[in-house]
Parts: C-alpha cells; sequence; structure tokens
C-alpha cells in the first residue's frame, strides 16, 4: 500500500475508534487532566493503537505524541519518518464541540512531504502531497478502505477561492495573547475590515489551505505533532508555512519538539 494510502486508512480506522469512546454514553466528560480512566486518555491510546498496526506495515519509524520517548540521538539519524498526533485538541474533545483531529504527516529531512487529516465528527477529509495536490472531502461510505484515485474524484481540489468574502484570520479557540491581537491589528491597518474566525486544533491550518482564511498566526506553544500534517496540506495546497518572519520554513525533527511562534499564509 503506497504511503498516502497507508496515511488515509489508518486515519480514518482511528477516528471511528475515536467516536466510540466520544459518543458512548457513559464517558464522563468532566475528567478533564489525562487521567487514566478519562474518554481523552482511552481515545488517545486506541487511536494511537490503530494508527500505529497501520503504519507498521511501513519502512518509516513513526513519532507519535501517545508513543514511547525517543531521544534526538536515535531520531536525528531519521531521514524519513511518520509524526503522528492521534488525537489533536484536547480542549475540542473534552468541550465536546466536535473540532478534534486525526493527523499524520509522513517527514523527509525535516520537512512534511505528505499529510493527512480526518475530523472523526464530521467525517472530513484533508489531505495533500508534495508536488501533487490537496483535496478536501466527506467522506459517506469507508467501506473496506480508500484508495487514493477513488478520493481524488470524490473530493474537491483546494484551495476554492471566494472573492467575496473579507480578509479573514483564524485563531485558536483556546489560546489568543498580545502578539496574536498586534499582529491583527497591523493587519487591520493594511486590509480595512477583517474578519476573525476561531476554530479548533489543526482544523485552523486546513481553513488556510482550503481557501476559507487568508492567514492563521500562532504565537503560543505548539508541538511538531500539531502541526506536521497540517503544514503538508497547505503546502500542497500553495500556502506557506513560516516562522514569524514570514520566509524561514517551520523544520521537523528538531531536538526540541516544540514548535517556534509560525504564521500559515
Amino acid at each position: 500500500m503506497e504511503d498516502i494510502t497507508l496515511a488515509l486508512n489508518a486515519a480514518v480506522r482511528a477516528g471511528e475508534k475515536i467516536l466510540e469512546v466520544y459518543n458512548d454514553p457513559n464517558s464522563d466528560f468532566s475528567i478533564e487532566r489525562k487521567a487514566d480512566n478519562s474518554p481523552l486518555t482511552i481515545a488517545d491510546k486506541m487511536s494511537h493503537e490503530v494508527i500505529a498496526e497501520y503504519l507498521q506495515s511501513s519502512s518509516y519509524p513513526v513519532l507519535s505524541e501517545e508513543g514511547k520517548e525517543i531521544s534526538y540521538n536515535e531520531r536525528k539519524e531519521w531521514q524519513k519518518f511518520w509524526l503522528v498526533d492521534p488525537l489533536d485538541g484536547t480542549k475540542e474533545f473534552i468541550k465536546r464541540n466536535g473540532e478534534f483531529t486525526v493527523n499524520i504527516a509522513l517527514v523527509e529531512e525535516g520537512c512534511p512531504v505528505m499529510g493527512v487529516i480526518y475530523v472523526p465528527v464530521t467525517r472530513t477529509l484533508y489531505f495533500g502531497q508534495q508536488r501533487v495536490g490537496a483535496w478536501k472531502m466527506e467522506l459517506h461510505d469507508f467501506g473496506t478502505g480508500l484508495t487514493i484515485d477513488e478520493l481524488k474524484k470524490q473530493g474537491v481540489k483546494i484551495p476554492v477561492t471566494d472573492t467575496e468574502r473579507k480578509f479573514t484570520v483564524v485563531g485558536s479557540r483556546s489560546h489568543s495573547n498580545e502578539e496574536t491581537a498586534a499582529f491583527i491589528k497591523k493587519l487591520e491597518e493594511e486590509h480595512g475590515e477583517i474578519e476573525i474566525m476561531s476554530k479548533g486544533s489543526s482544523l485552523k491550518i486546513c481553513m488556510v489551505a482550503e481557501g476559507s482564511a487568508d492567514v492563521y498566526p500562532r504565537f503560543g506553544p505548539t508541538m511538531e505533532w500539531d502541526t506536521g500534517a497540517g503544514h503538508a496540506i497547505a503546502v500542497a495546497a500553495g500556502k506557506n508555512v513560516t516562522l514569524a518572519d514570514h520566509k524561514t520554513p517551520l523544520k521537523y525533527n528538531k531536538e526540541n519538539l516544540l514548535n517556534p511562534f509560525f504564521i500559515v499564509h
């Protein structure tokens, strides 16, 4: 199975497992920390296990938020690896607003070259590959498996341009600060009245990739697995993911997996 097909099937199957926990009437969503018996922890682990099972058939190692700690001495030798967030959007999951995702990226020499993001609640699938393009689709029938050719036929190639809307900034539902406010003020000086939208998890990057927002500034902490899949999709859609200087690309497999501040534009 080719890499993109493997990641697509892994993400959707993992999303099904997450929904089993999310839709369970016995799940206690008042537990916000990752206690061993919290729905979040159970869903995280189930999703990770499904993805790991799929990806073990490839020859690349896996770096996952829920996986074992891997030393930089080992990781720095990796030329190509899977970067996984089995459940991105902790606060969104607990709030039950549906804005959480499964993120799988393939990283090559510090750059995400392929990405898949699946939104279990809405069954929305985003995927993109370097030099190939990016697509979005609503997944109605999973059946026995997904093939890339079928998905391209069913999906919409992104971005889709909307010339009617105002200049749009998308930000986090859960994080805002002075740096973001200053960035938005500068945009207002440049573009006049702008629209500001909020979204959870990696969906903010997807909004820029698909053309429903123009920029996503992130002046707060994120980890590499939070952004890798979205980064790949955005670049495949012709967008840029850079540091706050608007030109230096965001890099991956660093010794410290914490991302610096960045902008998707």
